[in-house]
């Protein structure tokens, strides 16, 4: 006998998890369905932060006057008038408010906005310094009993002590437990925690920022009751007049018949493990320094494609989201790929060089714009240098603050250290006089406090991620304290921004601009909205959850 559900979705990332609950809510009969071993997809690794301007949590923080006109005029300006879709723009932030709103009733789903999150060109017109970014409250993933292994672990490199989560609050309370008694109190209380959890589980329970809202997500449908089939995948769309009536799953080479009397929404992640797409859409990144999970391989993309499905296109732009990344094999065999997004390049005492010895962007600049810059300056790979003083105090990629334990990074070919920038920029194979002579020019910028170059400290979200002790500019340090210090940067795409071509209600178009009946695309299956830019933290999650509830309350 062939199950019959009214929404069927395609992937259980952040946006696939968000469409499944909320069709519940509504009181849909809904399918969730995965084809790795866990559900979370790469929003399990990421800060879980969601960019939805103008909700109900902008007054926490004295930005309740953002509104949704202020937010268009600064995505136009940031995204350009010719490649802004007005359209599904007035879509999202139309939605956005309301989604947040209902994701959050009557689910354990729960979001706080940061009294200083700045929007990422904050040197813009209508930009905010706090409000429009939504951060996941953390989750006891004890409430999840059995389910709690499901859940996506994070990358480990972001963990301490092998397992233990910690947020930006907790990494500057950590850092700074000898010196404040609240900081020492609030460190005690997560390694008290973590020492608990370690006697029962793999890892910490203590869950924060995409680990939060993927187990908040995954209680909230347990509750529900919805079925969420894992190491499943779609292999085939039935059509009968015109219309998706049913599509073939396949589990543990069983193929099952599932009717679709609604919806089929495609949530499966992007194109970025595909091979043959990145040779056409990621031509200068290799698919080894994607942090992204596994499972985003397009293959739900290919079936979609049979009927008429069709990639969207913004002229100009770049086919995926970008951020420096930095390399290394694990002991298991595995590689570690670690984005650098704000912890250290940003700091003081921070610089990068390509191969040429050269600046070639502004260090504190989004991780976006920084990954972009490496492609179109031809410096690949790039290398993120500090000094003695700068790796004690801020660390370096996967090297934690503390300059401890560095030998094995050494041995590996992680980290590079040198005497001299000199002797450093030869182990690197970069001109050595021309090394000296930038960073020479370097330290002058800092001792005055002015980046003549990359104008670097000048902006609101640029002094957010600097060390506000630091003067006179948060993000210029001078490097003059030996050893000096090195890792390799490479581009990493962070997820896919070239996805299905959609309308303002997430149905997907065929190549005539016509909707596919019942088939909609939301996440990274999703033709981005943002038009390869990136204007804030979260700018996929927030149209992520947002069209997934346009989605659903479109289809059912």
């Amino acid at each position: 006998m062939n199950e019959n559900y009214d929404v069927v979705v395609i992937g259980a990332g952040g946006a696939g998890m968000s469409a499944a609950l909320l069709a519940a809510k509504k009181g849909a009969k809904v399918l969730l369905v995965e084809r790795t071993e866990y559900v979370g997809g790469t929003t399990a690794f990421s800060a879980g932060t969601t960019w939805i301007p103008a909700t109900h949590h902008a007054a926490s923080v004295g930005a309740q006057d953002d509104t949704k006109e202020a937010a268009t005029a600064y995505l136009e300006r940031v995204i350009g008038k010719d490649n802004t879709n007005y359209a599904l723009i007035d879509a999202f932030l139309t939605a956005g408010p309301k989604a947040v709103k209902d994701i959050e009733e009557a689910t354990a789903v729960r979001y706080r906005a940061r009294p200083f999150h700045p929007d990422y060109q904050s040197e813009e017109k209508d930009s905010t310094l706090c409000g429009r970014a939504l951060e996941p409250l953390a989750f006891d993933g004890r409430l999840l009993r059995d389910k709690f292994k499901l859940v996506r672990p994070p990358i480990p490199e972001f963990t301490v002590l092998g397992g233990m989560m910690v947020d930006r609050d907790d990494v500057w309370h950590l850092l700074n437990l000898t010196k404040h008694f609240p900081s020492f109190k609030h460190s005690l209380k997560l390694l008290l925690r973590y020492g608990m959890d370690r006697l029962k589980y793999p890892r910490g329970t203590r869950l924060v920022m995409g680990n939060a809202l993927i187990a908040s997500l995954l209680y909230s449908l347990e509750q529900r009751k919805v079925p969420i089939l894992l190491n499943t995948e779609m292999s085939h769309i039935i059509k009968e007049n015109n219309e998706i009536i049913a599509i073939e799953l396949v589990h543990q080479d069983e193929i099952k018949r599932i009717n679709v009397n609604k919806a089929l929404i495609l949530a499966s992640g992007g194109f970025n493990r595909n091979i043959e797409r990145r040779k056409r859409l990621a031509e200068h990144s290799d698919i080894s320094w994607c942090p992204g999970a596994p499972g985003h391989t397009a293959q739900a993309h290919e079936i979609a494609e049979t009927l008429g499905a069709v990639y969207g296109k913004t002229q100009n732009a770049t086919n995926c989201f970008w951020a420096p990344v930095s390399i290394r094999q694990r002991k298991d065999g595995s590689q570690a790929v670690f984005p650098h997004f704000i912890l250290d390049r940003g700091k003081p005492s921070m610089i990068t060089l390509n191969q040429r010895g050269e600046r070639f962007v502004n260090e504190s600049t989004s991780y976006h714009r920084f990954g972009l810059a490496q492609q179109q300056m031809d410096s690949i790979p790039s290398y993120l240098i500090t000094d003695k003083n700068g790796l004690v105090k801020y660390g370096l990629g996967m090297v934690h603050p503390g300059g401890k334990n560095l030998e094995p990074f050494l041995k590996e070919g992680y980290l590079f250290k040198g005497e001299s920038i000199e002797i450093l920029a030869k182990q690197l194979g970069i001109d050595p006089t021309k090394a000296t002579k930038t960073i020479q020019q370097f330290n002058q910028y800092a001792e005055k406090g002015i980046d003549e170059q990359f104008a670097r400290g000048t902006t609101d979200y640029q002094r957010a991620n600097g060390d506000p002790s630091h003067k006179p500019n948060p993000n210029l340090g001078a490097l003059t304290q030996a050893p000096y210090y090195a890792v390799r940067l490479y581009p990493g795409d962070i997820g896919a921004c070239t996805g299905f071509a959609t309308n303002e209600y997430a149905q997907v178009l065929n190549s005539e601009n016509q909707s596919i009946n019942k088939l909609y695309a939301i996440g990274n299956d999703m033709h981005s909205i943002m038009a390869g830019t990136y204007p804030g933290p979260g700018i996929t999650l927030g149209p992520g959850l947002t069209f997934a509830w346009i989605a659903v309350n479109h289809a059912v």
